[in-house]
């Protein structure tokens, strides 16, 4: 029996409505485009339970699905299924303890930012979710509508937004807040996602740039995982050639490969797999013109230049 239903979700930063579908007891969503495609609903969060089942159950019941897609969650990174493959390249910190990563993972320039961060004054705790919080949030989400070269998902939301938007996923995250002069200047919102923890949201002022203060999240967040005897640390997925994955790495994030199965079901489903088209057409674009690409949107946003490949503008700290 498959139950179908609406969830409300954020689509870039925006309200929207997920179709979903209730199989075997697990939520799985609904995308439609170039192909209708079927995904566990919280694949970060949820394993797949039964592969096969699911499959019989779409090929039998469900035959506007095109592709059907999964993957193997962290640290399962050995392909377990004869099934058509890709990887997804996911930033990776493996945690042993605080004073490993401090010593043996991270570079003296990143130690030096994190000490530049508390003598700057920035005092990094866990925090929780309060009215207070949400302002200081709702503060920095409006300091400005460019971020890392694109539109600010997040700018010109009202406190009320912020703080209905990002409660959701409470239950599963810990807060940890970056404050400097008794305000908040940054804040981390990390996911357990039971094997590991996600980054779900980093974001820091630009007016404290200067101050490394997500150096000094990202710290404590390894600190935290530590004493929770969390492995893994995963921030996202890795973008090679962004300033953002340079970020990662000086961290002491690294890629690590997690297979991902795309299984045809329909004829226009076999052909999408076979064109590569599957994850859409924007993987196909090469990774140096799509760096140029990023260059030139940001130039256009900010008004800044593009020089030599790189555009100058203000970043993310």
């Amino acid at each position: 029996m498959i139950r179908s239903f609406t969830k409300e979700t954020l689509v870039k930063g925006r309200p929207a409505h997920l179709e979903c579908l209730e199989i075997a007891g697990q939520t799985f969503s609904l995308s439609r485009g170039l192909a209708t495609v079927l995904q566990l609903e919280d694949d970060w969060y949820e394993d797949l339970t039964d592969p096969e089942g699911v499959i019989s159950t779409v090929k039998s019941e469900l035959p506007t699905v095109d592709i059907f897609t999964f993957w193997q969650r962290l640290p399962d990174v050995e392909p377990r299924f004869t099934f058509p493959m890709e990887s997804e390249t996911l930033a990776v910190l493996r945690i042993e303890n605080f004073e490993y990563w401090w010593n043996k993972q991270i570079k003296s320039r990143t130690r030096n930012l994190i000490r530049k961060a508390e003598k700057a004054g920035v005092e990094v705790r866990e925090a929780a979710y309060d009215d207070d919080f949400v302002r200081g949030m709702t503060d920095i989400f409006n300091e400005t509508p460019i971020r890392q070269g694109r539109r600010f998902w997040h700018y010109g939301k009202s406190f009320e937004t912020v703080k209905s938007q990002f409660s959701r996923y409470l239950f599963r995250e810990d807060l940890i807040g970056a404050y400097y002069c008794g305000a908040l200047v940054g804040f981390l919102m990390l996911g357990n996602a039971g094997r590991y923890a996600v980054t779900g949201q980093i974001i820091s002022k630009i007016e404290h740039r200067e101050k490394a203060v997500n150096n000094a999240l990202i710290a404590k967040a390894v600190e935290l995982c530590a004493r929770k005897r969390i492995e893994y640390l995963v921030y996202s997925f890795w973008d090679t050639g962004s300033s953002l994955t340079e970020f990662k790495r000086r961290c002491g994030f690294e890629k690590v490969n997690i297979p991902r199965y795309y299984l045809p079901l329909t004829l226009r489903g076999r052909a999408i797999v076979a064109l590569g088209l599957q994850r859409g057409w924007r993987r196909l674009i090469p990774g140096a013109l799509e760096r140029r690409l990023r260059a030139v949107r940001t130039a256009w946003l900010t008004g800044g230049s593009v020089l030599a490949g790189r555009t100058i503008t203000d970043a993310d700290g």
